[in-house]
């Protein structure tokens, strides 16, 4: 890698550890910390899912307008003073104003963070620099959760107020890497703008026949795996397989040790391969992994194998995700045209966000009540994820769809903004 994604990977792994520190404890701090409740514990983790669905629409075109760097800069403050500010929250307004400027804030992160790597990769490293976030960011979030939670105590208000703290100075660390990142230059960054298009934007997108398949497949891929995590499949293991609520936690564990142990190793298996058969083979796996947590919910098996056969489960999705990694992000970049690269990545942001939104208020009713049509839907979806994915390769040119084949790397430096802004801290 170079300085500059060094850097960057760098403040995405910070970041991480800060939600990591937090995220997993904001529910008892809200409702028995602060004694606000649960249905405030509920809004407030409400208002954090829907800020990123009320910015995402707005973020692509300012990071393609100004760039990804000032916008970073912007949305780590506001995610710095969020969590200061839920950090002595206690009254219901002021937990849910930090909450919203939270999540907003770490919504608009992410791709920023996208679009800065792609500036500073080709089509034939993208692959290898997103496989690096996705490892960081799970190595970040995992170790920020087990500190958080040695320092965490529920009786103490003050252990959670130095988690904000801490959490605000990592997301303060990430602004200053962004003021400060030099981005790589070319010689055809100073005439490098973003076209400017009749019907451009949002109309250019929606034209984009292979994005909004790819959208569509995101979509069923984030309801299908990462909407049922916290919510239909954990109501699911301990309805129908009985599973002890410690055990989640160890299976959570599972899937975070398979993607930080599989990352590069499954990376090895992907970069030569075509995108479209690799996520094609992720709906495969998923689907296996949904056959054995039926086993665990309806096969009458001990106790002992039902829970195994969770935490299998969640292994199965783990590898699965490490797949997807340096497939679906890199795919993303290189589908869109010049100068809007930001435009595409908060899109398929927003479609993750809504999937994680839907997710959990279908599967967790059907994963507590419907034990088998929850299994046979879910192991549908994964089929259907392999079905949308070969029909995806169809819509690609041959360097989208196996990157290896490019034999001369995209000019980055054509993402430039349209406006110089940025020109200061380039």
């Amino acid at each position: 890698m170079g300085a500059a994604l060094r850097r960057i990977q760098a403040g995405n792994v910070l970041s991480a550890f800060g939600l990591g520190f937090t995220v997993p404890y904001l529910y008892v701090y809200v409702a028995q910390v602060r004694d606000l409740g649960a249905g405030t514990a509920g809004a407030v983790l409400a208002v954090f899912a829907m800020a990123a669905l009320v910015v995402l629409p707005f973020t692509g075109r300012a990071i393609d307008r100004r760039g990804p760097m000032p916008v970073l800069f912007v949305a780590a403050l506001a995610a710095s003073a969020g969590a200061l500010s839920m950090g002595v929250a206690r009254n219901v307004p002021t937990a849910v104003f930090s909450a919203a400027l939270l999540g907003a804030g770490t919504a608009v992160m992410q791709p920023a963070l996208a679009t800065m790597i792609v500036w500073c990769s080709s089509p034939a490293t993208r692959t290898r620099a997103f496989a690096m976030q996705f490892f960081l960011q799970n190595l970040g979030l995992g170790i920020g959760g087990l500190l958080g939670g040695q320092l965490v105590d529920a009786s103490k208000a003050a252990s959670f107020t130095l988690l904000f703290l801490i959490e605000a100075a990592m997301f303060v660390v990430l602004a200053v890497i962004a003021a400060t990142v030099r981005m790589p230059g070319g010689p055809s960054i100073q005439d490098a703008r973003p076209a400017a298009k009749a019907g451009g934007g949002l109309r250019s997108l929606l034209g984009h026949r292979a994005m909004v398949q790819l959208s569509v497949l995101g979509f069923v891929l984030f309801f299908a795996c990462y909407g049922q995590f916290e919510s239909g499949l954990a109501a699911y293991g301990t309805e129908a397989a009985g599973i002890d609520p410690a055990a989640l936690g160890i299976a959570l564990a599972a899937n975070t040790a398979v993607i930080v142990a599989a990352q590069f190793l499954v990376l090895r298996f992907v970069e030569r391969r075509r995108r479209s058969r690799v996520i094609a083979a992720v709906g495969l796996v998923w689907a296996v992994a949904w056959i054995i947590a039926g086993y665990a919910g309806l096969g009458h098996g001990s106790q002992l194998m039902a829970t195994a056969a969770f935490i299998t489960t969640y292994g199965l999705f783990g590898l699965g995700e490490a797949m997807l990694s340096p497939t679906v992000a890199p795919l993303v970049a290189d589908l869109a045209p010049d100068g809007m690269v930001g435009q595409y990545n908060s899109a398929f942001a927003l479609v993750k966000q809504l999937a994680l939104a839907v997710g959990p208020a279908v599967g967790g009713p059907m994963g507590a009540a419907l034990h088998g049509p929850y299994i046979v839907t879910f192991v549908l979806f994964s089929l259907g994820i392999s079905v949308l994915a070969l029909r995806l390769g169809k819509q690609l040119k041959p360097a989208q769809d196996r990157p290896a084949l490019a034999s001369r790397s995209r000019v980055v430096a054509q993402h430039q903004p349209a406006h110089d802004t940025v020109e200061a801290a380039v």
